[in-house]
């Protein structure tokens, strides 16, 4: 088995948002991923003591440990789990209500000998190779098919789009969010490799769209998850100027890539 987890924060200044894991049980049997994208907040308020990286942490290490430890417990009550036990980690000290506290994407995904098992909620993806080299990106699109008015300014984003019926749905506080997640499975033998990206590395496709999703991941095995990173840096820096890829996005985002051959 191939494994690769690559995590580079988008300014050297400030800490990386992301998280990513390989869980390897020592009975050889099986083994999970997990890769959260941490939510960077507006300047202001978000109820909370705590920074999105110790979020992304606590979260990120419950995940890893209950989809190993729990392996006949679906994923998206995987998710619900970890998430109440990370609210309860802060529930006395934190406002969990406030629309900004703080939150994250996340793909998970759980191999046994018989089945592949993945989750997606918010803009991550997760790559799944068939052994005919066909490549299935599973998505939760609900954020990229909102009309961009909607997306216009925090405050708007905040009361009538993140975590609000038809508009997209994040994991933050709220366990019951982990039932909004894309979630299914495929027989192990129909699955030759995955690839975990946070929207930061996914900028290759979804922005630059320097090729499809079935180059992404062969340009993973050939060069490995770094050189996709450093190819997203090369197509930012190039389009730092006219921003004509970027909009008003960040020039410069976490970018996570997690591969693993089965």
């Amino acid at each position: 088995m191939r494994t690769e987890l690559v995590s580079e924060s988008g300014d050297p200044a400030r800490t990386n948002e992301d998280f990513a894991s390989v869980a390897l049980p020592a009975s050889g049997q099986g083994g999970a991923l997990v890769v959260l994208d941490g939510v960077t907040p507006p300047r202001g308020g978000t109820g909370c003591l705590h920074s999105v990286h110790w979020y992304t942490a606590r979260l990120g290490g419950a995940l890893t440990e209950l989809t190993v430890s729990l392996p006949d417990v679906p994923l998206a009550e995987t998710l619900a789990r970890a998430v109440a036990r990370t609210a309860e980690a802060h529930a006395d000290t934190c406002d969990l209500s406030h629309p900004r506290t703080p939150q994250a994407t996340v793909v998970l995904a759980r191999w046994s000998a018989e089945a592949v098992e993945y989750l997606v909620l918010s803009d991550s993806a997760l790559l799944v190779e068939s052994p005919d080299g066909t490549v299935t990106a599973h998505l939760d699109d609900r954020l990229a098919r909102l009309p961009r008015s909607s997306l216009a300014t925090d405050a708007y984003i905040d009361a009538h789009v993140r975590n609000r019926e038809g508009g997209f749905w994040t994991a933050a506080a709220d366990p019951s969010v982990a039932a909004r997640a894309v979630t299914g499975a495929v027989p192990h033998a129909g699955v030759r490799a995955l690839l975990a990206l946070t929207d930061g590395a996914t900028r290759w496709v979804d922005r630059f769209r320097a090729g499809d999703w079935g180059d992404c991941l062969a340009l993973v095995r050939k060069e490995g998850a770094g050189a996709l990173v450093a190819r997203v840096r090369e197509l930012e820096a190039a389009d730092a100027g006219e921003r004509t890829r970027l909009g008003r996005s960040k020039l410069h985002d976490d970018a996570t890539a997690v591969y693993v051959e089965l």
